[in-house]
């Protein structure tokens, strides 16, 4: 049995406020939580819409019998109240840059190994840029912290929670209640990573092997086809800043 992570007052406080809520503003299409063990680490890898998504996981995963564990922007925990909570519960502070980067994939393995817990990863790092909302190009630390430590790769994709807080915008939405899908996946199949090196090209093909897996999900769920290259922010980025140069160079040679 694994080291309890969060306070048990504040789960209670948290449990009597966010249940009700996310029942009250959402109407709920789930489906495979029988996917998600009941006990044991286990890595939720999740697309990333909006900044309301972690409230409709949370409520996804607490009813599928697991106690939510996030890896979250150093930024949430220095909010104040916010933070408090936070820390109280649990959650994992995730650092960009400089020495202290690394610890939160340290904390996490601690989480998943020593607390059996539930550590919901968004591999992107961030909401989605992808013009139509697709999942795009990841980070690898979701392969990095699933063959470090073992734990099985839950799947998750979701689609509604836009229409409530867009991403950039400060405009909640609440009202009328917005139809939020989330289906969980079976885990993915990492077993021809498990005794290979760490090298950037093994986390590479793992990392796009959990992200097709969301995606896939995320088909099912808008009933459409994704792109066949997930959207790449930082390929766009060298395009754009490509664009930028040639268009000044045109200026500086015409008349």
């Amino acid at each position: 049995m694994g080291k309890r992570r969060e306070s048990g007052w504040m789960r209670a406080i948290t449990v009597g406020v966010v249940r009700p809520t996310m029942t009250a503003l959402t109407r709920r299409t789930w489906g495979g939580q029988g996917e998600i063990p009941k006990r044991g680490g286990v890595i939720i890898a999740a697309n990333h819409l909006s900044m309301s998504d972690p409230l409709t996981i949370s409520h996804f995963l607490y009813m599928a019998g697991r106690w939510p564990t996030f890896m979250a922007k150093e930024g949430v925990f220095r909010i104040p109240v916010v933070g408090t909570v936070a820390r109280l519960l649990g959650q994992i502070p995730v650092h960009r840059g400089g020495a202290e980067a690394g610890d939160a994939l340290k904390a996490a393995e601690v989480a998943l190994t020593r607390d059996e817990a539930a550590v919901i990863v968004y591999p992107e790092g961030t909401c989605t840029r992808d013009p139509d909302l697709w999942p795009m190009v990841a980070k690898t630390g979701v392969a990095r912290l699933a063959l470090s430590t073992g734990a099985p790769v839950v799947p998750v994709a979701h689609w509604g929670e836009q229409h409530i807080l867009p991403y950039g915008s400060k405009r909640f939405r609440p009202l009328p209640r917005k139809s939020v899908h989330m289906v969980a996946g079976p885990p993915v199949d990492l077993s021809e990573f498990a005794d290979q090196p760490l090298t950037s090209a093994n986390l590479r093909a793992a990392t796009a092997r959990v992200m097709r897996a969301i995606t896939d999900l995320q088909a099912e769920i808008r009933g459409e086809t994704p792109p066949a290259e997930p959207y790449d922010p930082r390929r766009r980025r060298e395009r754009d800043n490509g664009e930028q140069r040639g268009d000044s160079a045109s200026d500086a040679t015409s008349d």
